[in-house]
């Protein structure tokens, strides 16, 4: 960040500019040492293990495989969503969102959620947008809405559904109206429940400051936010590729049987596998030993939520908001899954 740039804090749903900012803080010597230290020691590592012969056994190049897929699958939409992010940041008027949405934050919530269907883009990409959009001043009930309806509705993704599930245009409609669902209850239970505690205050480039470069803030924006969200993106990567290694094939033909305990498992393994919601209609559409709701559920619930975008979550909302948004959110998608499913299916 530059010196011109300025400090914002997430507070009472709006975006509150502090004093400018002193020089960037340079990072100390014990926490460099720390890095190096830590850099050195993985590095040890892996030259021990690839010389006793571990990385070439095939559990460890499976893992590895599924690590890079996922990162360069999703690697992508994020770079989409922080460029967005940064574009929001630098050339969109400030106002414009909060005049666009109606006042009254409980209308607000349906209306973002609805916008997510014109806006293409993955999990990855709306978290940083959400963060955006509440450093912009809208309520970040509304912004939750779109975070979670955006890569499970968009153009993209529904027509992907389409593609995978040829001639079953029900679970296309199933998977708007699930979402749409989802993403809607979301936001009001944030509305009634949500706790400002919870999320962690921003410190964030704020956007176009007068007689600034536009350019420049955002290049500043999108720099911030790509390296912020990119590290927790590779560690929910590594996590999900030791799931698909470690989990036998054996367990998930246990579960298929059970209409119940089916949506259950799938839902869960949406949340491990971190499949991006572009490619999981495919994914879904080929565990045809489960019931439809069961891959439904695993539609809408991956896209809200699995390993990557709590990471990307805690990363950028604050741990504590991470942890309860993602286990209401699970629950509420789960149910609507069910609710959906077992009318259109």
């Amino acid at each position: 960040m530059g010196k011109t740039d300025e400090l914002v804090g997430v507070v009472d749903g709006t975006a509150t500019v502090a004093t400018p900012t002193a020089p960037p803080a340079r990072p100390s010597p014990v926490r460099l040492l720390l890095a190096l230290t830590a850099g050195a020691a993985v590095g040890i590592t892996v030259l021990l293990l690839a010389r006793a012969g571990v990385l070439d056994r095939p559990a460890v190049q499976a893992w590895r495989t599924v690590c890079l897929a996922i990162t360069v699958q999703a690697l992508p939409f994020l770079i989409l969503g922080t460029v967005l992010s940064g574009a929001i940041n630098a050339f969109v008027p400030a106002d414009l969102f909060t005049r666009v949405l109606p006042r009254r934050a409980a209308l607000a919530v349906p209306v973002a959620g609805l916008a997510g269907a014109v806006l293409p883009g993955c999990e990855c990409a709306s978290v940083p947008v959400a963060n955006s959009l509440i450093r912009r001043g809208v309520t970040p009930a509304a912004a939750f809405a779109f975070l979670l309806s955006a890569p499970a509705i968009n153009p993209i993704v529904l027509t992907a559904t389409a593609v995978a599930f040829p001639g079953n245009p029900a679970m296309v409609v199933a998977r708007l109206v699930a979402s749409l669902a989802t993403a809607a209850v979301m936001g009001w239970l944030w509305l009634c429940l949500g706790k400002e505690k919870w999320l962690r205050p921003a410190v964030r480039h704020t956007g176009h400051q007068h007689g600034h470069s536009r350019w420049t803030e955002f290049r500043q924006g999108f720099q911030h936010d790509f390296l912020h969200a990119g590290g927790f993106l590779v560690l929910g990567a590594m996590a999900a590729a030791t799931f698909n290694v470690a989990v036998p094939r054996s367990v998930l033909d246990t579960f298929s049987g059970s209409p119940w305990l089916s949506v259950l498992f799938l839902a869960g393994l949406a949340v491990l596998l971190a499949v991006c919601s572009e490619a999981d209609a495919f994914v879904a559409a080929s565990l045809t030993g489960f019931s439809p709701t069961a891959r439904l559920a695993f539609m809408v619930v991956g896209p809200m939520v699995d390993l990557k975008l709590i990471a990307l979550q805690a990363g950028t909302f604050g741990r504590a908001f991470a942890v309860r948004f993602s286990a209401a959110t699970t629950v509420v998608a789960v149910a609507a899954s069910a609710l959906i499913g077992g009318a259109l299916l």
